[in-house]
């Protein structure tokens, strides 16, 4: 039976996803009723503005707590983490951060008993001997980086709540995420939101893979919507709960920049490959999110070709006002 979701904490609201989910959430449930907070990065203008906007520090239980109790929280969309490209550079921070977050929001889940709890995973959970193209739901996870190793025990603490304590928490391995709203944060599919501002900025760009470098990616009015949708599917019909394949379209940094050459053909990109290049050979061509699509009606709405004329034309608009990087 599906819980009423009533007051909602954002964690990492000032990040590339939690920026935009926590701006639908608001649209949604009412401004009022979803709190955004962030560690120390300070939220935009519209984001502060538009409902409440607290400091906490995931890490220290106590911080968190406050902001649950004080609102009355029922439900948190774990948001805050350490990404792979930056994980790499701080494996211990990545760890901390990533590890010691979840099950902190997981403790205040069971003491208050919390409606549901939604901690996004990654496509970042796959390395070594898995399938690259299609990759099952079922699947050997090995991930080379920090921020995959987390994301794998996340996904695995998480199930253990449910299955230990009946707690309601639902995940999705998100793909690469697309958005002309918000800049990344330090992940190693940077380079396909990089390139849509640099074409339209610069009519040039230098990429950090290889042009044939197959990666799933997402565009973000799709990310947001899915992970809504999960949150408010009823939990007696899923069968996974924390690490669902979440798939929208897969190309390669050289198709991406073809499609980009439709709308602007004097754009000239360069290929350099840094150390990102490895963590992007370790991660799937593709995934398969047939139980997704089954168990709570996953479909996305956006492609290449469709999302590409769409960040085009928002980025040059904000260009034309001056404020392409906010």
């Amino acid at each position: 039976m599906k819980k009423e979701m009533k007051k909602i904490l954002v964690t990492g609201a000032v990040g590339q996803i939690g920026s935009e989910l926590t701006m639908e959430l608001r649209k949604r449930y009412g401004a009022e009723n979803v709190i955004a907070t962030g560690r120390k990065t300070e939220p935009s203008k519209e984001l502060k503005e538009s409902g409440p906007f607290h400091f906490i520090n995931v890490n220290k239980i106590d911080t968190v707590e406050e902001i649950v109790k004080k609102y009355d929280i029922d439900t948190v969309y774990h948001m805050a983490a350490i990404l792979s490209a930056v994980g790499e550079k701080n494996p211990q921070l990545c760890w901390d951060v990533n590890m010691n977050g979840t099950i902190n929001i997981l403790e205040l889940g069971l003491k208050y008993e919390m409606a549901r709890i939604i901690i996004p995973s990654s496509i970042a959970v796959w390395g070594d001997f898995v399938a690259l193209d299609n990759t099952p739901q079922e699947s050997i996870l090995k991930p080379t980086t920090m921020y995959g190793v987390t994301k794998v025990c996340g996904e695995l603490l998480c199930d253990y709540y449910v299955k230990r304590f009946g707690l309601d928490i639902r995940g999705l391995r998100y793909p690469g995420i697309i958005s002309y709203e918000t800049l990344p944060g330090g992940g190693t599919t940077d380079y396909a939101v990089a390139i849509y501002y640099e074409a339209v900025d610069k009519g040039s760009y230098t990429c950090f893979v290889r042009e044939d470098t197959r990666l799933p990616m997402m565009y973000m009015p799709d990310a947001i919507n899915g992970t809504i949708m999960l949150a408010e599917a009823d939990f007696g019909t899923l069968k996974h709960h924390s690490d669902f394949n979440h798939a929208a379209m897969s190309f390669t940094a050289g198709e991406l920049a073809a499609e980009i050459k439709k709308h602007i053909p004097d754009f000239k990109v360069t290929y350099e490959p840094d150390f990102r290049q490895a963590i992007a050979d370790s991660w799937p061509n593709s995934i398969d999110d047939s139980a997704a699509r089954e168990e709570w009606g996953w479909k996305p709405a956006w492609d290449l070709a469709s999302m590409t004329a769409d960040m085009l034309k928002h980025l040059k608009a904000r260009k034309d006002k001056g404020t392409l990087y906010r």
